[in-house]
């Protein structure tokens, strides 16, 4: 599928965003290894999410029904019927999931392998889970999945106790559970997926399970451990967890934060206010917001009620007059991982140069982001060098025709692009935006955008 992104339109009002991918899978997991029953709401109806319910459909047998029932129901597909033009509204209603636990030592063996499609979170926190089972169970992937880098999760559920075997490194992840060993860890990368696996596997270890983080990442999983009532203990640079069973809870998943930064790069490359309504403000998410200060777009939190431990509230994007280049040092890189596509775009309209430091993580995303970042922002008419680092001259883009390279990120930062061109910007393969934001053309439409034939 194909877009023709035209220039010119103002992108400004009210919108919301679908439910945070993050927090969702880790909640399902939760909630599929209760030990009681959960209900939860605005879950996203995102690929990624699709993927981790299938698999804990496989292994949960208590929730399998409810899990099936959720993705065969409209709450786990995008619906075009609901959408209304007078608001970008990317989440519709949609029905609670109501589903039942049995603890893991309720979790029985799979029929066959379980496919992770193109998740990388699903595949790192269920090996996790699944390190502490009784059984064998093979976790693959999609083409792209099974090309991303594994043993930073199978090594240390290895030294914990489990059986995990790798091809060469890559999926698919052939995991035979045992008794499991807490360790201490000092992570070589900064991963909140290996962290999140580590503290979920840490659950049913012997010991103290503690993590040492290189640089800080998002918590979401020890946030919602602590509401459970485990015990985590939390201290610079370090998480530690022991052995928890927790019941079941319910909450509502907050909008992804994520998801909004594309948004709030196209207010502010269009010069209009937007109002992001019932979306996550988890600190450990929010530092792309002061790289776009830094840039000088204006942004204004209002917080509501928390939901299972995590922040939430409206965000305010203020008119934007311009924007100046600026540097993300390494520290900060692994905290706006996900965002470096948008930001790029935005440096590429800046006055000057901006610099994404130590980046080479982005080559081992859904795809070579570092490399195809480079290559579409240039075919788009920026100046941009690429080696560990990212360098990005400002002083606009011109248009052209682009991909999205199975990718659902770079889709998206690719669509923002062609807002503020000299000409249109048609970007091939936008159907992979499906797996975080469905509906997000649409969005883009409500607020203005305008698409080309």
């Amino acid at each position: 599928m194909q877009v023709r992104v035209e220039p010119g339109a103002t992108i400004a009002g009210s919108a919301s965003v679908p439910g945070d991918k993050s927090i969702a899978h880790r909640w399902l997991i939760l909630a599929s290894t209760a030990e009681g029953g959960s209900e939860l709401r605005d879950l996203p109806p995102a690929l990624d999410v699709r993927s981790t319910a299938r698999c804990l459909a496989a292994v949960a047998p208590d929730a399998r029904a409810a899990l099936e029932g959720w993705l065969q129901s409209g709450g786990a597909e995008a619906d075009g019927d609901r959408f209304t033009f007078n608001k970008a509204q990317a989440r519709p209603a949609s029905p609670a999931l109501r589903l039942q636990g049995r603890g893991r030592p309720g979790l029985d063996v799979p029929d066959g392998d379980l496919d992770c499609g193109n998740s990388g979170t699903t595949m790192r926190l269920l090996a996790g889970v699944l390190a502490t089972s009784r059984f064998t169970s093979v976790l693959t992937g999609d083409e792209s999945l099974r090309s991303r880098p594994m043993d930073r999760v199978a090594e240390p559920l290895q030294r914990m106790g489990a059986q995990v075997r790798t091809s060469g490194g890559r999926p698919p992840l052939t995991i035979v559970g045992a008794p499991l060993r807490g360790i201490s860890y000092e992570m070589p990368v900064p991963s909140a997926q290996v962290k999140g696996a580590l503290l979920l596997a840490g659950l049913e270890a012997e010991g103290s399970t503690t993590v040492v983080e290189p640089a800080a990442t998002r918590d979401h999983t020890e946030r919602a451990l602590a509401h459970l009532g485990a015990p985590v203990s939390v201290g610079d640079g370090t998480v530690a967890v022991s052995a928890f069973r927790h019941g079941g809870f319910a909450g509502r998943v907050p909008g992804d934060l994520s998801s909004a930064a594309f948004l709030v790069a196209a207010a502010a490359l269009t010069g209009g206010e937007l109002t992001i309504e019932g979306v996550g403000l988890n600190p450990s998410r929010t530092a792309f917001l002061a790289v776009m200060e830094r840039m000088g777009v204006r942004t204004e939190m209002r917080m509501t009620d928390p939901e299972l431990g995590e922040p939430a509230g409206e965000l305010f994007v203020h008119r934007c007059d311009g924007l100046r280049g600026a540097t993300v040092p390494p520290d900060e890189l692994p905290l706006v991982i996900d965002e470096v596509p948008i930001l790029a775009v935005m440096a590429a309209y800046a006055v000057g140069e901006s610099w994404f430091l130590g980046a080479s993580e982005l080559r081992v995303k859904e795809s070579d982001r570092l490399g195809g970042l480079a290559e579409s922002l240039r075919v788009l008419g920026a100046h941009v060098g690429a080696t560990d680092d990212l360098v990005i001259a400002g002083g606009g883009l011109r248009g052209g025709r682009v991909a999205a390279r199975g990718d659902h990120r770079m889709g998206m930062a690719l669509c923002i692009a062609g807002l503020a061109a000299d000409t249109a910007v048609e970007v091939e393969g936008v159907e992979v935006i499906d797996v975080s934001f469905p509906r997000f053309l649409e969005t883009l439409r409500a607020l203005g955008a305008r698409f080309g034939g």
